[in-house]
């Protein structure tokens, strides 16, 4: 009985109390906030959301937030009563930001108008984390739009397989922090994780692995089988899952490197013929897809089209990173094209850019694929920012994830032996939170070709789902007010006292999470026997 009314406890410090104001000052941080005079508005009992037909999905995630942090659970009505107070919410062309809202507290009521449903979404992701202070609400004007169009994050599945209850819960998550973009990496040496209805041998043997390295690639192998995969009713299903919360997914098939899961399945796209077993070790693999190989292309067509159907996402990340040409050299069907071989990767990505290109999707790359990709492909920057700064002075358009400052997978800590994961590196949340995508070193016109940036998850050393939450957070937090706040708003220090407020609906929703930054919170770092 002790233990249950302590855990009732615990759950009830978690949600808001009615002398509290709620503070409008969230992560990310808004544009704008401006106190006006008046009474305050409290969010009690009585209170409705008032929201178009169009807008019911925005006034069921509002009354499901709001119920989840204040335990008010408001009606959603479509017609205004007299004598009724509401929260309104509304679509309006005075919002010139499509992901733009305006947000208006008032004795009355409060009003979000958004220059879409997106910004409606946005500025409602505001009123709930302002609320978990309390639901006194005192008299405001939020004007606020995001910085940068695109705001992702990564999760890989391919080295482990996660849940589709879990990517939901990670979706969950991104669109906490105003995130737009979940990239999807769904295929690596190590596993195959989507179906495809042509090629079925992907997921049926392509999917699992017989083991797996332990350690930092060591000697030992567990032998412990692994496997996993999305059928296309499941991703539709996560595809509209994260629709619903103005979250495009870019799903990603890493290629030509990266690919000895297909070739364990079918070893004739390979420059040697095999055999091949889906990869246990970490790293680079040398055998990658026979460019010179007409079949190969059938092959990446006959995918591609499948994943496009399932995807409805204009961008289609098409890898391009760590590919190894040692094979292409000593292959006489790759070197009869009469190619160097540092040409022979950009021919094989022309081909493939001009596929998408005619299904009016466009090619994102890593950012190897520079070197002599066509003027319209995408270009991820992970090697430091420089490649990105060059793709964006020559006018591609560039997303930066920069190893140097969100490569999530990294440690968090200088004191590796204490941290859960094995990975190599470290980023703290400051560095996040120093990251510039965009600085005023680029000309103008480069600047321009910035449009966002995102953070990545690679999860050969991630093991559990807890594992991989910890790692996201509160980086994932910084990365957020990256995305969002103009650099004038920034402070670091003032983001910390706000990521203190904000780690409240961490532990409402369960996620796990890093405690660096709080060692009151953290277990000690050595256990005294």
């Amino acid at each position: 009985m002790k233990q249950i009314i302590i855990s009732l406890l615990l759950i009830m410090s978690i949600h808001v109390s009615a002398g509290e104001p709620a503070n409008y000052e969230v992560v990310p941080m808004p544009q704008s906030i401006v106190e006006q005079k008046g009474a305050p508005f409290i969010l009690e009992e009585g209170v409705q959301i008032l929201a178009t037909p169009e807008l019911q999905r925005e006034a069921e995630f509002l009354k499901q937030y709001i119920k989840e942090v204040t335990w008010n659970d408001l009606p959603i009505a479509q017609k205004r009563e007299k004598k009724v107070r509401y929260i309104e919410l509304s679509v309006t062309p005075t919002v010139k930001e499509k992901e733009g809202y305006v947000m208006t507290v008032s004795q009355k009521g409060v009003t979000i108008q958004g220059g879409s449903a997106a910004g409606v979404f946005y500025g409602i992701q505001t009123l709930r984390k302002a609320v978990q202070e309390g639901v006194i609400m005192n008299p405001v004007i939020i004007t606020d739009a995001p910085r940068f169009g695109y705001r992702g994050m990564m999760l890989d599945c391919s080295r482990h397989f996660w849940t589709v209850d879990f990517v939901k819960k990670f979706i969950d998550l991104i669109a906490l922090h105003n995130m737009n973009r979940f990239h999807w990496h769904l295929t690596d040496d190590q596993g195959w994780r989507i179906e495809i209805k042509k090629y079925p041998k992907l997921t049926e043997f392509g999917s699992q692995r017989t083991g797996t390295i332990l350690g930092t690639n060591s000697d030992l192998d567990d032998g412990i089988p692994h496997g996993g995969f999305y059928t296309q009713a499941e991703a539709r299903d996560i595809v509209k899952y994260a629709q619903e919360r103005h979250i495009t997914i870019i799903p990603e098939i890493d290629m030509p490197g990266h690919m000895l899961a297909a070739l364990a399945c079918y070893p004739e796209l390979g420059c040697t013929g095999g055999p091949y077993q889906v990869g246990h070790y970490w790293g680079v693999y040398t055998d990658v897809l026979c460019v010179g190989n007409p079949k190969v292309y059938e092959f990446v067509e006959n995918v591609l089209a499948e994943i496009m159907d399932i995807f409805p996402s204009e961008v289609i990340h098409i890898g391009g990173d760590e590919t190894p040409t040692v094979k292409w050299e000593a292959c006489p069907k790759c070197q009869a094209l009469g190619l160097e071989k540092h040409q022979l990767q950009a021919h094989f990505t022309q081909k493939v850019f001009n596929f998408l290109t005619a299904h009016q999707r466009r090619a994102l790359g890593w950012d190897e694929i520079l070197d002599g990709c066509p003027k319209d492909a995408m270009i991820m920057s992970w090697r430091g920012s420089a490649p990105g700064a060059k793709a964006a002075e020559l006018r591609h358009d560039v997303i930066m994830t920069p190893t140097s400052h969100v490569y999530f997978d990294y440690l968090q800590s200088k004191e590796a032996q204490f941290e859960p994961s094995r990975c190599g590196g470290f980023i703290p949340v400051e560095k996040v939170y120093a990251l510039e995508p965009a600085p005023d070193t680029l000309s103008v016109e480069a600047k321009a070709h910035i449009l966002g940036t995102q953070a990545n998850l690679w999860a050969e050393y991630l093991l559990t789902e807890g594992l991989v939450e910890y790692q996201a957070l509160p980086r994932m937090s910084a990365l957020a007010e990256v995305q969002w706040t103009q650099p004038e708003r920034k402070n670091f220090e003032a983001f910390k006292e706000r990521l203190t407020r904000f780690t409240t609906l961490y532990e409402l929703y369960h996620y796990q999470y890093a405690k660096h930054l709080w060692p009151d919170r953290q277990l000690p770092s050595r256990w005294q026997f």
